[in-house]
């Protein structure tokens, strides 16, 4: 921990103005009750046993007031969420514990400073967002829709403090916000916080080219005001006309869009000619709104002329974030395009706010809507199967897609990204029905499962029994819940395939009075060159694999069978002169054979059942076609080669120069929390420097089981590697096990 950090007069002035802004914004959104424990959080956060500074330099205290400003005055959430905003970072660097979170504001802030604990983890444990990790983050968004905003929120004040992190920082965040945290913020509606994001991500990672159209907007602002005065004088007049209050304004689009219009349309910067959007804001009741938007299109395209195929009517049919506006794109003054947005203040707060702004004036409190998405996203982040680069893929799929509505038929609307086919609807109506779907009826004509579906569509779903998923089906959706429904359908086939096929084998081995042992099953997988037993199975169940070839390959291995046990009658007999040799190698050293790398004229290895270690007591064993084995004295298998076998026991010891890598298997368990991987490799390979064959862990209901494999020089160092991972937090036990197999 640091020492007390000594704050300088403009970092009080900063936290002066940030407690006032913070509450300002408060009272304006909520009770005075809840005021009074926003309040109480902010002492909370102010008042820490130990002032902290972030990778940037600026004090942690300063940061979680920005983070809850926005979250209040940017976002517009609620007394949850802005406490949540302040106190995670307290509780993160233990000044208060959890439980007293929950005592003081009650057990659902507790909740979601807990998800926003785990979330920070990750990033201090410099975890890539490109890998496993990934779905554990998203699965902790999942939970509740307010951890989400309120990791957008920090994540914002961390671009708009870039400037003071390190280079290679900066790319970093940057990627990371553009990778993950701007499109989130699309698809939450957040449209304001994702503008900003993509500007600030294209100035730490394209800088050249941010700069280069930031100074060529800067040159034609003069002659963009002009001509924006000019479009809208006509527009306002008639508005005033007809008695509607409204605010008109230009709004110049993003650097980001532009230089995408630029990627896009293969143009340079002068040849761009929407470089800014005519926004027209109507003061008008809820019941009005929708009249009222489209008086003012009608006034709008009199004046100029529309482009009929960019009309968007998010009017009639909102997008599933809640965005509601109406836009156009018309002909200007020397012949530009020119595009206008129509909405009314509710429309435009929902467009800037999102989700939040939304519930607000859907008359709910902000705190307890949960979008369908999110549902969605759940159900996709819970199935196991699926591994981090395929889950990236599909998720990324629903992120900035535009929507088409269909419809049932009984008329039920269902929303699906641009691009979904008749099988995607489907999956979307269940997981049956589309395993089941043969085609549908599109607007009463047949069409079939790959035909891409248009707004508007009338959709009936056409089925059969006999009809049962295909793999080529994964080229034929688009949205993740059908991919994911279709892979768990294939899986859940093949087990089918594969236990016919078991069943099948068994029962003609038995008519040939040969018995299916998994020695023998695995012998067959290795012959028919198949991936795994259960793809061996499947391909007996589906003819790839004939019958007789496996009655042909069990009576060839009887013959080498037979053949072998000659050959070992003759070794065993040779073994009795080897075992006499051994003796004599050693009879002059108080009958032990001590174990050193100087040790000639005796073949002898480590055995792999019990994994001998410099220090571990040992012996040997003679064996008929390898040398001599050496084991530990517990080694499972000992008593049986000591009962049967004691002819061949040999008495063996270490000697100082037998010191080298031995492996070593562990058995952990603990719980399954995120970064224990990570911390039980930083004590093996950073504390101890000692070289890691293997981990695996297997997690199951909160808790992890798993083994790791290392090289230790000897029992002295293994027991203090023992030592060193049953300290590491979340760890119940360690042990040494005989083999990693």
């Amino acid at each position: 921990m640091e020492n007390q950090i000594e704050l300088v007069q403009s970092e009080k002035i900063e936290i002066r103005n940030n407690y006032r802004s913070l509450l300002r914004a408060c009272k304006n959104i909520l009770s005075n009750e809840d005021v009074t424990e926003v309040r109480k959080a902010i002492e909370m956060a102010l008042q820490r046993k130990k002032e902290y500074r972030r990778p940037s330099g600026k004090l942690s205290a300063i940061h979680s007031l920005e983070v809850a400003n926005i979250v209040a005055s940017e976002i517009g959430l609620g007394r949850t969420s802005i406490i949540c905003a302040l106190l995670y970072d307290v509780v993160q660097h233990e000044d208060v514990e959890k439980h007293e979170i929950a005592e003081i504001f009650g057990k659902n802030v507790e909740d979601i400073v807990s998800g926003l604990i785990k979330v920070k983890e990750l990033y201090t444990k410099d975890t890539s967002i490109e890998s496993e990790n990934f779905r554990k983050l998203l699965l902790t968004f999942a939970q509740d829709v307010r951890v989400i905003l309120i990791i957008l929120a920090d994540r914002l004040e961390t671009m708009r403090s870039l400037n003071l992190y390190a280079p290679e920082a900066q790319q970093k965040i940057a990627s990371e916000v553009g990778y993950l945290y701007a499109p989130m913020a699309h698809r939450l509606g957040l449209y304001a916080i994702k503008s900003e994001m993509e500007d600030g991500v294209m100035k730490y990672t394209n800088r050249e080219m941010y700069s280069y159209i930031a100074k060529k907007l800067n040159e034609t602002k003069r002659a963009r005001e002009k001509y924006i005065k000019d479009f809208i004088e006509p527009i306002k007049n008639e508005l005033d006309s007809i008695g509607l209050k409204f605010d008109i304004k230009g709004r110049t689009k993003t650097i980001h869009s532009i230089h995408n219009k630029m990627k896009k349309q293969n143009t340079p910067f002068e040849k761009v000619f929407d470089l800014f959007a005519i926004r027209v804001i109507l003061d008008s009741k809820e019941k009005d709104e929708k009249p009222d938007c489209w008086k003012v299109y009608s006034i709008v395209t009199d004046k100029y002329q529309p482009n009929p195929s960019r009309l968007r009517d998010w009017l009639s049919i909102p997008k599933s974030n809640g965005y509601e506006s109406l836009h156009t794109t018309v002909l200007g003054p020397e012949k530009k395009w020119v595009e206008v947005q129509i909405r009314s203040h509710r429309m435009n707060e929902v467009a800037e706010k999102g989700l939040a702004a939304h519930w607000k004036y859907k008359g709910g409190s902000g705190e307890k809507g949960m979008d369908q998405w999110l549902a969605n996203i759940r159900e996709v982040l819970e199935n196991p199967e699926r591994n981090a680069v395929d889950f990236i893929d599909d998720f990324k799929l629903n992120l900035y897609d535009e929507e088409v509505f269909v419809f049932t038929p009984k008329g039920e609307l269902r929303r699906l990204p641009k691009g979904a086919t008749v099988l995607d609807f489907a999956f979307d109506i269940h997981s049956g029905v589309g395993k089941q779907c043969i085609g549908a009826k599109v607007d009463g004509k047949h069409a079939s499962i790959k035909q891409e579906l248009k707004n508007g569509n009338h959709i009936e779903v056409v089925t059969s029994k006999t009809q049962e998923p295909r793999a080529e089906w994964l080229n034929v959706v688009v949205t993740s819940r059908a991919k994911s429904k279709l892979k768990q359908a294939l899986k859940d086939l093949q087990y089918k395939e594969s236990e016919f096929g078991k069943e099948t084998l068994v029962r003609r081995l038995k008519n040939w009075k040969i018995e299916l042992t998994d020695q023998l099953v695995h012998q067959l997988v290795k012959h028919f060159k198949s991936k795994s037993i259960n793809d061996f199975f499947r391909e007996i169940a589906l003819g790839t694999v004939d019958i007789s070839g496996v009655k042909d390959f069990v009576q060839s291995q009887e013959k080498k069978d037979t053949e072998k046990n000659q050959e070992a009658v003759a070794q065993l007999k040779s073994a009795t002169n080897f075992v006499a040799n051994v003796d004599e190698e050693i009879a002059n050293d108080d009958d032990v054979l001590r174990i050193d790398k100087n040790l000639s004229n005796v073949d002898y290895s480590l055995a792999k059942c019990c994994n001998p270690i410099f220090g571990d007591g040992i012996f040997g064993f003679v064996s008929v076609t390898s040398g001599i084995k050496i084991h530990r004295n517990n080694c499972p298998n000992a008593p049986e080669m000591r009962s049967k076998f004691g002819y061949r026991i040999v008495s063996a010891e270490w000697t100082t120069g037998s010191s080298a890598n031995f492996q070593a298997t562990l058995k952990v368990t603990g719980s399954d929390d995120i970064g224990i991987v990570s911390n039980i490799s930083q004590v093996i390979t950073k504390d101890l420097k000692l070289k890691m064959r293997s981990i695996s862990i297997d997690s199951q209901e909160g808790s992890f089981e798993g083994t790791v494999t290392v090289f230790v020089n000897d029992t002295s160092m293994l027991d203090l590697l023992i030592k060193k991972i049953k300290n590491v937090k979340g760890i119940y036990n360690v042990s040494r096990i005989d083999s990693a197999n």
